[in-house]
This record gives C-alpha cells, sequence and structure tokens, in this order.
C-alpha cells in the first residue's frame, strides 16, 4: 500500500534548551535560513507523503503561522522586486495538506502519536520526530517507506548509538538480513542496566507504523517517566509480528540539544550556497586561536 499520510509529535517542552525554548519552539529554530520543522516536513513531501498532521501544545502556534500564508509579507516581496524571496515564502504554505492537532496533556510520544488516530484512519503512516532533521541523498524517511511490508508490520529507522548512551534510548534485539537491514523482534525503552541491553541499535527520529499501532496505543500503560511510550507499543508488534530495522543512510541531527544545534548550523551552512565559501573563510581563521 502506498503510504501517503506522516505524523509529525512536534508538542515538546525543548528542556534541553532552555531558555531559549520558553517562547520558541524548538522545531521553529533555524538551521541557516530554514527552520527545523521545514526540513522534516520537506523530507516528507520528497518521499511522497501528500497529508500531513503535526501535534503540538498550546505555545507553539507559530508552527502553525509558518505553514499558513503571507499576504501582507508577499505582497511587499513583490512590490519590491524581491520575486525569489516572495515565491520561496509562498511555496511554505504548498507543500503539503498541513494540518494541527494539539496534545493538550503532555502524557509521552505514544499519547501524542495515538492523537493522529482519526487522521490515519486504516493506512500504514510514517512518524518524522519534530526535533530530528536528518539531511541524505534519499529522504531518510523514504529509506523507512521502501522497506514497509517486506519483512514486519512496520519499520523502524535505526542507529548504533555508544554504549555509556545507550540508557538515554531504546535498544532493539535485531538479526541481519542484508546490508543495513534488520529483523526486529523486542526492543526495550532506555534500558537501566547491561543485562537489559538487547543491542547499541537504537531507533532514531523515524518509523513506519502500521494503523493496528492505535489499538495498541489505547491500551498501553504509562512506563518510563509516567508517560506512553510508542516504544512499548512497537515492541509488541515487534514481538508477535516482527519489524524491520532500517540502518538509514544520512546525517541526523538533534535540534533538542545544544550540541546538536551548532552541528547543524555550521556543517549544513558549509554547504549552503549563500554562505559555504564566507563560513569556511571563517572558520579556517577561527581555527588558528583555538
Amino acid at each position: 500500500m502506498k503510504i501517503t499520510k506522516a505524523v509529525i509529535p512536534a508538542a515538546g517542552f525543548g528542556t534541553r534548551v532552555l531558555p531559549a525554548t520558553k517562547n520558541i519552539p524548538k522545531e521553529m529554530f533555524p538551521i541557516v535560513d530554514k527552520p527545523t520543522i521545514q526540513y522534516i516536513v520537506e523530507e516528507a513531501v520528497a518521499s511522497g507523503i501528500t497529508d500531513i498532521l503535526i501535534i503540538t501544545n498550546r505555545g507553539k502556534s507559530l508552527i502553525a503561522d509558518h505553514f499558513d500564508r503571507s499576504p501582507e509579507l508577499e505582497h511587499i516581496l513583490a512590490n519590491s522586486g524581491k520575486t525569489e524571496f516572495m515565491e520561496s515564502v509562498k511555496e511554505i504554505s504548498q507543500l503539503a495538506n498541513i494540518s494541527f492537532i494539539r496534545q493538550q496533556e503532555m502524557k509521552g510520544l505514544g499519547h501524542a502519536v495515538l492523537k493522529a488516530k482519526s487522521f490515519v484512519g486504516n493506512e500504514p503512516f510514517a512518524v518524522l520526530f519534530g526535533d530530528g532533521v536528518i539531511i541524505s541523498k534519499t529522504p531518510a524517511i523514504k529509506q523507512l517507506m521502501d522497506c514497509y511490508g517486506e519483512f514486519g508490520e512496520g519499520v523502524v529507522g535505526v542507529k548504533k548509538v555508544a554504549e555509556k548512551d545507550i540508557h538515554k534510548y531504546g535498544s532493539l534485539k535485531v538479526e541481519e538480513i542484508r546490508d543495513h537491514v534488520f529483523k526486529c523482534t523486542d526492543m526495550i525503552e532506555k534500558p537501566q542496566t547491561k543485562e537489559e541491553v538487547l543491542s547499541l541499535y537504537s531507533i532514531i527520529d523515524r518509523c513506519v507504523l502500521p494503523p493496528e499501532i492505535f489499538d495498541i496505543l489505547e491500551r498501553t500503560k504509562p512506563g518510563i517517566g509516567g508517560e506512553i511510550q510508542l516504544t512499548d507499543a512497537m515492541r509488541e508488534i515487534a514481538i508477535t509480528k516482527g519489524m524491520t530495522a532500517v540502518e538509514f543512510e544520512g546525517t541526523r541531527y538533534d535540534m533538542g540539544n545544544k550540541f546538536g544545534i551548532l552541528q547543524a548550523q555550521i556543517e549544513v551552512g558549509l554547504e549552503h550556497p549563500e554562505t559555504k565559501d564566507q563560513l569556511r573563510s571563517y572558520i579556517k581563521e577561527l581555527a588558528k586561536t583555538l
């Protein structure tokens, strides 16, 4: 079945980068000249997604404003001859059919995804976490979509994490099928002991899920942190029907992390046609003083 719908959970408080996130959603942090959330939406659209639901909370109206039309700004840009800027602003509202819903209670990622039940219906759908930007030749979520239904009910995007950091992530039990593609038969959210660690492969920012996930989420009890964990619901699918784990190609930036924000600004800036030469020269001169 062709996957045309995507859900982007973007309701977190962004506590790791306070005080910046007190009034500005981390999803609106710019990477050179585009906010984080736009990179994620563009990745979904480039993968064939036509309908997107962004899950926010009451403090994130800026996200909806960004994807809305701005006739006044478009008029000013057109009248001043800045047609290229005008078109780039106008295109934002035409990327896809984008709708929004608020997660009124912060009960975890699983609870946020459950809010998408009526939007998704009885179709498989993509999930792209709102603070994870992945720059790749082939869009990361498309790499997962291409494997959906091939080896199990659903696909998770994975990367290896350092052993010292695995307790911050989920750990997956995997068996290699071919290069960068694995069968996943179990998972655990934030293992606290070495015995609980299934492997150093962890779910990173992307997954494709069957509609059955909603029935599971409705009966999933709160887990780590007293929240409804999406990992706990996916685990039921993994151990009963199996899932596919894809080690996606691409560079991932955690925009909910101070270093991730700096890394994205520098590395994307070094590729951007308007900034790359000046930034490269600046870094070379700065390096002499370090």
